[in-house]
């Protein structure tokens, strides 16, 4: 399979932002993308940089929404795969949401961020409640995919709950940057990756992020948007790039018997894990 990832600037209109998404899925499938990859909420700003009340009307229900349809449709006449972020509401409730359409227009349904970030810039907890549908593995036409959603890419368990499902590929929208609150504005960008990197290591996957870049109110986001091998290994980088498409062929047959190989997963004591399901 080969897996592309979009990194860009956005702006304030949500048409344009579309229209861009749109055009960069057109070029990656134009050069052999199967699934693609765009950046968390990519169809405004990140507003939850600021606790404002009239940011909550950016929230569409998935059956109302006015883009989904759009990349549904664009999934099936391109055959691609195409996990799509969106703010949405349901009722009196707000998440930070994916929904994955495969390549023949199938909604494979949606996924809610669970781990939800509070802090300077990063102000998401006044915004969303967090993800109720439990991690996922979507067995898309191209291969076994998990989606975890930017803050959920610091948690290992995350991670390994999905390659537990079955999944061979784990893919993160992200949007992160500047943080503000850390004397000298701390760079996170590397320890980002290691993090990441680290769990391509661990459950024997690969792993791809789409990060967002540029200015955008008072956050400077940082790009260096990747995918990893299953050995831990960068395979593509798109640096600080705006409007920068990556894109590399995934084997999955060799990720299986590597992970396979490696025994991780044989050699795991879940019995003795219990800790790990209280606070």
């Amino acid at each position: 399979m080969k897996l592309g990832v979009l990194q860009s600037s956005f702006s304030q209109s949500a048409e344009a932002n579309v229209a861009k998404m749109t055009d960069g899925i057109k070029k990656a499938a134009q050069e052999g993308a199967q699934v693609i990859l765009m950046p968390e909420l990519f169809a405004h700003h990140y507003f939850p940089q600021a606790e404002r009340g009239e940011s909550f009307t950016l929230a569409q229900s998935r059956e109302q929404h006015p883009f989904l349809h759009v990349f549904q449709k664009l999934a099936g006449e391109l055959n691609v795969v195409l996990p799509v972020s969106f703010f949405e509401r349901d009722r009196t409730s707000y998440f930070n949401s994916v929904v994955v359409f495969d390549a023949d227009g199938r909604d494979l349904g949606i996924y809610r961020k669970a781990h939800i970030p509070d802090g300077p810039w990063y102000e998401e907890k006044y915004y969303f409640t967090p993800g109720d549908t439990g991690f996922r593995c979507y067995d898309t036409i191209y291969g076994k995919i998990g989606v975890g959603i930017c803050w959920d890419q610091w948690f290992p368990e995350c991670a390994r709950a999905m390659a537990l499902l079955g999944a061979g590929l784990l893919l993160y929208p992200s949007a992160i940057g500047s943080e503000p609150q850390q004397a000298g504005s701390l760079d996170t960008s590397a320890m980002w990756r290691r993090a990441m990197v680290g769990h391509a290591v661990s459950n024997s996957v690969y792993i791809a992020a789409a990060n967002r870049v540029g200015r955008e109110g008072e956050m400077d986001f940082y790009g260096t948007s990747f995918i990893a091998d299953y050995t831990g290994e960068i395979i593509a980088d798109a640096g600080g790039n705006d409007d920068f498409l990556i894109a590399t062929e995934l084997d999955f047959t060799a990720q299986g018997q590597f992970q396979a190989e490696m025994g991780f997963f044989r050699d795991r004591r879940p019995d003795l894990y219990n800790s790990l399901l209280g606070r």
